[in-house]
């Protein structure tokens, strides 16, 4: 795990922005430092000390530019990886590819039971994310309590460590962090909604995980312009 990395972030990329070089045989992520889903491939990218190996290319998702969907990735989507001459989208294919394809510390298991309980909890978390965004246009106190409540008890399964698949951090946990970062500043302001409350197990991941310097270099959400923008997107619809 590489820390006490400090890396100068590029300014995001917007419409007016030059296009860079692409297809030129560097590796490009391309990112944004405010998305939950692009936030999982720059942890992954810093947990396995890529930061020389792979260069972060920031979109201003606002105002993305038009080149990128022309010519990089059609989906117009973050995060996409710029490897070999190919794109791989789809943050949780980016990040198992990541995993596969460098050299630094590995992020899945070895042990068979683990490796299954692996898949089950990524299997899961696309539930787990629709289901407390969708609870934002309802009553999130009565709605989003069974995702958090499966989180509490998939952190139960192993007894060797404070993580999902133990006491090793891995891609399950890569996966969840992002969206429970974001869910429990928004939770909390909006509705006075503590996830936390109850779940011990669930308290004490978080904590952990936020000792993890590659996972803290990635924490660029402000709670303010977060509860703005999640305000305005999902309770408008309501």
């Amino acid at each position: 795990m590489a820390t006490g990395y400090v890396e100068s972030l590029p300014q995001p990329l917007d419409a007016a922005a030059e296009q860079p070089p692409l297809f030129d045989g560097t590796t490009r992520l391309y990112t944004s430092y405010i998305c939950p889903f692009a936030q999982r491939a720059w942890i992954t990218r810093n947990y396995k000390g890529l930061q020389d190996k792979i260069k972060l290319v920031p979109l201003n998702l606002q105002n993305r530019p038009a080149w990128y969907k022309e010519k990089v990735y059609s989906v117009n989507k973050v995060p996409a990886l710029e490897h070999n001459g190919k794109i791989i989208g789809e943050s949780l294919d980016v990040i198992k590819y990541v995993d596969s394809n460098f050299e630094g510390p590995s992020l899945v298991p070895d042990d068979p039971e683990r490796k299954k309980f692996f898949e089950e909890v990524l299997s899961y978390v696309d539930k787990f994310v629709g289901t407390v965004f969708t609870s934002f246009k309802g009553d999130p106190t009565k709605e989003a309590g069974p995702a958090f409540d499966y989180l509490e008890n998939a952190l139960k399964k192993f007894n060797d460590g404070p993580f999902l698949l133990g006491a090793k951090f891995s891609l399950a946990d890569i996966a969840y962090i992002p969206f429970v970062e974001r869910y429990e500043i928004f939770l909390s302001e909006v509705f006075k909604y503590d996830l936390t409350a109850g779940r011990p197990t669930l308290t004490a991941w978080i904590e952990e995980v936020n000792k993890i310097d590659p996972y803290k270099q990635t924490k660029k959400t402000d709670p303010k312009e977060l509860v703005e923008l999640w305000k305005k997107y999902f309770m408008a619809q309501k």
